[in-house]
């Protein structure tokens, strides 16, 4: 149910994840958010097996070259960051600076793919949790992500099985936050 959706913390997500057929059709979910005009502007990158062991030693170094006084054990959780989920998924906005659509929108795009992303993991039986942290905004592991011109990391996603429930936590009281135009 829609209403129960909650995020469970990339700390808190175990194997299994899901299998090729289910993860690409959490893809398709996810690709499914309203783009105006057919800009497609997001694309996927996946981090699954190795490539998670590979991407969080890059990310060790590019930690470890910007902060060279964290002791070791800071330096391993940077190491360990994309082992926490058994599948995770670096959703790229990428802004068609000459499409005729405006960037606010296309940037809109990429947060309601990864809004879908999390809807579809959890339609298939899946924990999620979409966070940025600091290698979402370093040039240097933009780079080693391949980013080019505008592209820029909407969110990363991990998917795995949650390893307990998520605490609930306040939501917004619709109250402060509606109001209606006046007739």
């Amino acid at each position: 149910m829609l209403s129960r959706r909650r995020s469970s913390p990339a700390d808190m997500l175990g194997g299994p994840g899901p299998d090729d057929p289910t993860l690409r059709s959490i893809l398709t979910i996810a690709a499914r958010a309203p783009d105006h005009r057919r800009v497609t502007p997001f694309r996927f990158i996946v981090f699954e097996d190795a490539a998670r062991e590979r991407f969080g030693k890059a990310l060790a170094d590019v930690f470890s070259a910007n902060n060279p006084d964290e002791p070791e054990e800071r330096v391993a959780k940077e190491r360990a960051r994309f082992l926490r989920a058994p599948v995770v998924i670096a959703v790229i906005s990428a802004v068609d600076p000459e499409h005729r659509t405006p960037e606010w929108e296309q940037i809109l795009t990429a947060g309601a793919v990864c809004q879908n992303m999390l809807l579809g993991a959890s339609a298939h039986g899946f924990a999620a949790q979409w966070i940025t942290e600091w290698y979402a905004y370093d040039e240097t592991v933009l780079a080693a992500l391949g980013l080019t011109g505008q592209e820029k990391v909407a969110g990363y996603v991990y998917i795995g099985t949650a390893t307990e429930e998520p605490k609930e936590r306040a939501r917004p009281d619709l109250n402060k936050i509606v109001s209606q135009f006046p007739a």
